[in-house]
């Protein structure tokens, strides 16, 4: 179908545009309000700046497709393809896309407030300042993805795979990452007020200059992790791994270690700052 055979159906009123092909079309800043792309072929089309406010593309394959600023809030992406989409600056709020494949897409800054994401794979994906505060993304693969400075305060994250993931600068208020696997994971920077990772496998997890107030790590794995400059308050360390941990600089105020397993050198540290720290007394050497 050409670019002015849809319009003209559009303006009579048609919406249904199931199971037909606009592969490499140009449709930026088209205006196409609630219609139905379901099983549409959009590989490689430009829809950058488009209006498809509550549009249906269910099972559509959108491939390499340029939907950069695109209005789609509301919108119905489920099991879509868009591996290797461009979505940067997109709005997608409360959009969904459970189930939708979206490997090695850009969808930096793009906003996706509550949107449904459940089982989609991210993978790869450039989620740099992305908005997924209150989204649903359990089960999903978000392995290797960029989410630096992205916000997820309130995300649902129970079974998400993360491994590789970087979350330096990210926002994590309130989050559930309980017994995640998160080795080697970047936090550099991040804000982690609230969270629970209690059990969360966390080896030579990178905390430096993060922020951790009222942070739940109680029989995290936390060996070899790097709390450099972190500030952390009222954090829960109980029955921890922190052998080989790095603590130099940091601000640890009313957090709680006792029954964890420690480093001489954090043991050490929490030797001068026992009027902050609660639980058992800790001399170098020793342990909780």
């Amino acid at each position: 179908m050409k670019v002015h055979q849809l319009l003209r159906q559009y303006e009579k009123g048609i919406r249904d545009f199931r199971d037909i092909s606009l592969e490499g079309l140009n449709l930026s800043h088209i205006l196409l309000i609630q219609v139905d792309f379901t099983g549409s072929n959009l590989d490689g089309a430009n829809l950058s700046r488009a209006f498809l406010t509550r549009a249906n593309l269910c099972g559509a394959s959108l491939c390499r497709a340029n939907l950069s600023f695109v209005k789609l809030s509301d919108g119905n992406l489920s099991g879509a393809n868009l591996t290797k989409v461009n979505m940067s600056g997109a709005f997608m709020v409360k959009s969904q896309l459970p189930g939708a494949q979206i490997s090695g897409g850009n969808l930096t800054g793009a906003n996706l407030r509550s949107a449904n994401l459940q089982g989609a794979n991210l993978s790869g994906a450039n989620l740099q300042g992305i908005n997924l505060r209150g989204a649903d993304l359990r089960g999903a693969n978000l392995r290797w993805a960029n989410i630096s400075c992205g916000r997820l305060s309130g995300a649902l994250l129970e079974g998400a795979k993360l491994n590789g993931v970087n979350l330096s600068g990210a926002y994590l208020n309130g989050v559930n990452l309980k017994e995640v696997e998160l080795d080697g994971v970047n936090l550099m920077d991040a804000k982690l007020s609230g969270a629970n990772l209690q059990g969360a496998k966390l080896i030579a997890a990178n905390f430096r200059a993060a922020k951790l107030r009222g942070t739940n790590l109680s029989g995290a794995n936390l060996r070899g992790a790097d709390f450099t400059d972190a500030e952390v308050e009222s954090t829960n360390f109980k029955g921890a791994d922190l052998r080989e941990a790095q603590i130099a600089g940091a601000i640890v105020d009313a957090a709680s270690f006792n029954t964890g397993i420690l480093a001489d050198t954090i043991g050490h540290y929490l030797g001068n700052a026992l009027p902050t720290v609660q639980g058992h007394p800790f001399a170098p050497g020793m342990t909780g």
